[in-house]
């Protein structure tokens, strides 16, 4: 009988810990990636989400661990979040294959270790949305 006490008590610990766990998910501290991001993101506005991006004459690229790529042009921000973000690592390669001088979100980049040289992955781009400065 001792031992079903400790059972169920152990079962009511587990499902308030869970239950804890799940309130604390919705009001949870934004990642280091989020806040990076955010401060990227201070003072511009969003425009319409566009399917491709152009590639030349020369955009930065900054690869934001976790969370996003942010591609700058000019005075513009295209951010995409990939649907696999997760996978995001500043310490890897991204490559593409691409036969002009566009990104899209049906491109898929490969990650590459920077150090071995191995394949680690792919990143699956979505729609680059475009933040511009508020006037």
């Amino acid at each position: 009988m001792r031992a079903f006490k400790t059972i169920i008590a152990a079962a009511a610990i587990a499902a308030a810990g869970t239950s804890v766990a799940a309130l604390a998910d919705d009001h949870a501290e934004p990642t280091k990636g989020e806040a990076k991001l955010a401060k990227m993101l201070e003072g511009r506005v969003a425009g319409e989400p566009e399917s491709c991006i152009p590639t030349f004459p020369r955009v930065r690229l900054t690869v934001i661990d976790g969370t996003a790529l942010v591609y700058k042009r000019g005075n513009t921000l295209w951010v995409n979040i990939p649907s696999n973000a997760k996978y995001i690592d500043d310490r890897d390669t991204l490559v593409t294959r691409n036969t002009n001088t566009r990104l899209c979100k049906t491109d898929i980049m490969r990650t590459v270790d920077s150090r071995s040289g191995h394949p680690r992955g792919t990143i699956n781009l979505t729609d680059f949305i475009p933040y511009r400065k508020a006037d």
